[in-house]
């Protein structure tokens, strides 16, 4: 093989391309070999050798000669203390380079949801990118941050989300410090509440238990124009589901013989199947709209079909509860709604938590293991029966919607979500 001793810059390694050279030192940095590549001269790789043992610390031109000079002296003092230790050296200057990488990366991973993706992107793209894309990678640490990103994005946001694109920043670098993409992580020692000291707080609720009669009315109301619609908001009522759950439901899933849904892991935000107790006014409910999918000419296996075809979307969900609520609240504090009442009427705490598939510790997921359908069912069947005089026996067709309907006295609700009730171990809602 074929070594040059020459000052290693990039200028130099250009310059000798086109020899026959296979291979560059330099007398100050004995450690250090430069190799072409012999598919292509333009193109080479770094390697460290300490006591006889090489590695490779990067390719060229990704990496060019300063910035491998600049890395060699921590990668010597890294394989003095180990030799087995990694000679890798980041080819990436600047975080917009990771967050491109972290972006790509994560579209392309198959355990993500869609919606978690659309999250994380939107978050890179909208305001990490913007903020951070320009700054070296080597100049991240806590004060930047703080006056580059924290503190901008707290004047214009609820803290709630300036945590979720912390987050984002966050996974990305220790994801890539993982793989040993970078060789230190700027934000291993960082945490949100170095930033922002505020707690924050779960949102309350803007349903009310005080407000079930007037918006089961409604949906009563909604269900002879649009039953579609209206169905969606009243399971979400009945079960406490999450909208991605109720509105991917299909027909094979659900058994009125046998009184029971089951929502399969990939339409869970948990990834667990999911199963649920139909009650009496559930299936009720269920027979009627049914009929009036079958009157109105569809007969495919989705619950809420889209227009065209698969299940509703979640933009044309999310659609649907802006036009019954004229945005005074939202499909999660129907949600919220159903949880709060579960708790008044003095459900479980883990039966309340199994309802609404929240992933459970080990030990409580084997304490309620053997007895959780029943008691699934015992407290539906005590919510559904407060739901009957309050209106939903409208909804079931067990009443004419002309009749009386005498309401029974509901119990004081706290101005909260359902998440502050919960343990803290839980954490909010979702």
């Amino acid at each position: 093989m074929t070594t040059k001793h020459v000052s290693l810059t990039d200028a130099e390694i250009r310059k000798l391309a086109n020899t026959a050279v296979r291979q560059l030192r330099d007398q100050r940095y004995p450690e250090l070999r430069f190799r072409y590549s012999s598919v292509n001269r333009a193109r080479g790789s770094w390697h460290v050798v300490v006591n006889g043992k090489w590695g490779k610390a990067g390719n060229y031109p990704g990496l060019t000669a300063k910035a491998m000079l600049l890395a060699l002296p921590q990668i010597l003092s890294r394989r003095a203390v180990d030799a087995n230790a990694q000679s890798t050296v980041s080819t990436w200057c600047r975080v917009g380079e990771l967050l491109d990488w972290y972006r790509d990366r994560m579209l392309r991973d198959r355990n993500l949801s869609a919606k978690r993706k659309a999250g994380a992107k939107s978050a890179i793209t909208c305001h990490l990118s913007p903020r951070l894309a320009d700054l070296p990678l080597a100049d991240l640490d806590k004060g930047t941050l703080d006056r580059r990103l924290m503190w901008p994005l707290q004047e214009r946001y609820a803290l709630s989300f300036v945590r979720l694109v912390y987050n984002v920043l966050a996974v990305a670098m220790r994801q890539a410090h993982r793989l040993g993409l970078i060789e230190h992580n700027p934000m291993g020692s960082l945490r949100f509440g170095d930033f922002v000291a505020a707690k924050i707080k779960p949102k309350t609720s803007r349903l009310r238990e005080k407000d079930l009669p007037g918006l089961l009315a409604q949906l009563a109301d909604h269900f002879e124009q649009e039953p579609a619609e209206a169905m969606l908001a009243v399971m979400m009522l009945l079960h406490g589901t999450r909208l991605g759950e109720t509105r991917c439901a299909l027909w094979r899933n659900v058994d009125l013989a046998g009184g029971q849904w089951f929502i399969p892991s990939a339409d869970t935000k948990t990834k667990q199947d999911h199963t649920l107790p139909l009650t009496r006014q559930a299936v009720a409910l269920l027979i009627r709209y049914q009929a009036s999918q079958a009157k109105r000419g569809y007969r495919g296996g989705h619950v809420f079909p889209a227009a065209r075809s698969g299940p509703l979307g979640p933009t044309a969900a999310s659609e649907i509860f802006v036009r019954l609520s004229r945005r005074e609240w939202t499909s999660h504090d129907v949600r919220k709604l159903a949880r709060t009442a579960w708790m008044d009427l003095g459900v479980d705490y883990l039966v309340g938590e199994m309802l609404v598939n929240h992933a459970l510790r080990n030990m409580d997921a084997t304490y309620i293991h053997t007895t959780a359908e029943a008691l699934k069912r015992d407290a539906l069947e005590r919510w559904h029966n407060q739901l009957d005089p309050l209106g939903l026996s409208v909804l079931t067709g067990e009443t004419e919607p002309g009749q009386e309907i005498h309401q029974k006295p509901l119990k004081a609700t706290a101005d909260v979500a359902s998440s502050e009730n919960l343990d803290p171990s839980q954490g909010s809602m979702q």
